[in-house]
């Protein structure tokens, strides 16, 4: 049992296919779903430190998952702005909990 609560798939999107934490790039899911998968480390860490920044907490591990972010961490830490020290926290939180299913 999860016990996350991402945003449903029919408001996740606007009419144009726009995230809704993309308010600010005018970019389809798609195209974002690329970006997190780019063969180049940095583009994929602006975009994942992006996706934590704006989006609710549950529906960036709609995206990715905690063992990407705690391996990439040193690359996405300087794109999270004023929500670093709330990923930091959560990311602690979860490293003292067991190894189970995160």
């Amino acid at each position: 049992m999860s016990i996350l609560a991402p945003t449903s798939p029919e408001r996740l999107v606007d009419t144009s296919g726009r995230p809704y934490f993309l308010w600010d790039d005018d970019m389809t899911l798609e195209t974002f779903r690329k970006r997190l998968r780019d063969p180049d480390p940095e583009v994929r860490a602006y975009f994942v430190g992006k996706l934590m920044r704006q989006a609710k907490p549950d529906d960036v591990f709609s995206f990715v998952s905690v063992r990407e972010i705690e391996a990439e961490w040193v690359r996405i830490d300087r794109y999270l702005g004023k929500t670093r020290e709330f990923w930091r926290w959560l990311l602690e939180r979860w490293s003292q909990q067991s190894n189970g299913d995160r």
